[in-house]
């Protein structure tokens, strides 16, 4: 602004007297254009502010560091993570004694609101929450804006229906800003099958005109071998995301694993505990950091369904992922290259479907209409 002013100052110095009046008026422009730039990006700042408090925050209350070391090294990276963690699983963290426990539950009870609110302030909170695009307008028609942050979607089928095609796109559409469909974040991807491919983001990233190289490089990718390394690799996405800007986690897929680790009737039990661990620690993410958890999920024939059923097929896990996924979608084959979506399961979209295609003459097609709409 002093800049802008002493270059007017200038400007009038050459010029008559008579036009000083409409030197002051542009200069009030400039000011009020210059208090408005400073807003709007106060604004967009507010949109993409952090979510969670990192555990650094607890020596400002008598916490020492070693202590949070500790917290750390048992998977604990957020001052939420502790407030929402149980007396019980908190005594099991090494080196933590049972009264440091209590003093950190009084302390972090101080820091997270965890009381009753109006369902008026819920609902301001709830505008907050942001939608990534699956590049599918009609998808996106269908889910009312796309994948929702701050929890677990859970997308079903048999295998080629798109369900990876969709997790590689989300990869790419959660880096685009706000309002383009994005979230301005990076992404996780929890590979258990080996069918992450790099090369399709880039595709995916040339679709929507950004830098391939830098969409590759928002992206954390780990190849999980056993149900127990997909355990481990959750604790490892919390402390890369309590370092930076995240938007997504995508695990792909979620039952894979635990389906071939656990066998028979006998080990179903344990099965079943295990995986509600895994998803109650995506939905702790989901709440902490504000990122979408999107997770892919294998199905088997139902015995009890009749043959001529149009879908005689059902998602594995039974209540334990039914009951944890937010919202739930179905993917089934149509007609040629086209793949119906339907609304399974969520508490605010209703139950209907619509048609979407994947593949390269799409995005051409896309590309083209966008060229068009340009060039008008």
């Amino acid at each position: 602004l002093t800049v802008r002013l002493t270059a007017a100052t200038q400007k009038s110095n050459d010029k008559p007297g008579t036009q000083s009046t409409n030197i002051m008026e542009a200069l009030q422009q400039q000011h009020q254009e210059y208090q408005d730039d400073g807003q709007q990006q106060q604004e967009e700042g507010e949109e993409i502010a952090v979510t969670y408090q990192t555990l650094d925050l607890l020596q400002e209350h008598g916490i020492a560091a070693n202590d949070i070391q500790k917290l750390n090294d048992a998977g604990y990276y957020t001052v939420e993570s502790v407030a929402h963690a149980t007396v019980r699983k908190l005594s099991e963290v090494k080196g933590i004694s049972e009264a440091k426990v209590l003093k950190l539950k009084d302390i972090v009870k101080t820091l997270v609101p965890m009381d009753f609110k109006t369902a008026a302030d819920a609902l301001e909170d709830r505008k907050s929450i942001v939608t990534l695009t699956t590049g599918s307008t009609e998808l996106d028609k269908l889910l009312e804006g796309g994948i929702e942050t701050g929890s677990l979607t859970e997308v079903f089928g048999e295998f080629r229906t798109g369900k990876t095609q969709l997790c590689h796109t989300l990869c790419v559409t959660c880096q685009m800003s706000i309002t383009d469909g994005g979230a301005e974040g990076k992404a996780i991807y929890l590979d258990t099958e080996g069918t992450f491919r790099p090369a399709r983001l880039q595709e995916i990233a040339t679709r929507f005109g950004m830098d391939p190289a830098v969409a590759l490089e928002n992206v954390a990718y780990a190849r999980a071998h056993n149900s127990e390394h997909q355990m481990e690799l959750l604790k490892m996405a919390a402390a890369i995301m309590a370092q930076d800007r995240y938007a997504l986690i995508v695990v792909d897929s979620a039952t894979a694993l635990f389906r071939t680790d656990y066998v028979g009737r006998g080990e179903l039990s344990e099965r079943q505990m295990q995986m509600a661990q895994f998803l109650r620690q995506l939905t702790r993410l989901a709440e902490e950091f504000g990122v979408a958890v999107f997770i892919t999920n294998q199905v088997v024939a139902n015995p009890d369904g009749m043959s001529f059923a149009k879908d005689s097929t059902k998602p594995i896990g039974g209540n334990i992922i039914a009951h944890a996924s937010t919202t739930r979608l179905r993917l089934r084959k149509g007609r040629g290259e086209n793949r119906i979506c339907t609304v399974f399961d969520s508490p605010t979209l209703p139950e209907a479907d619509c048609q979407f295609a994947v593949g390269p003459q799409v995005c051409v097609f896309v590309c083209l209409c966008l060229l068009l709409c340009l060039l008008n």
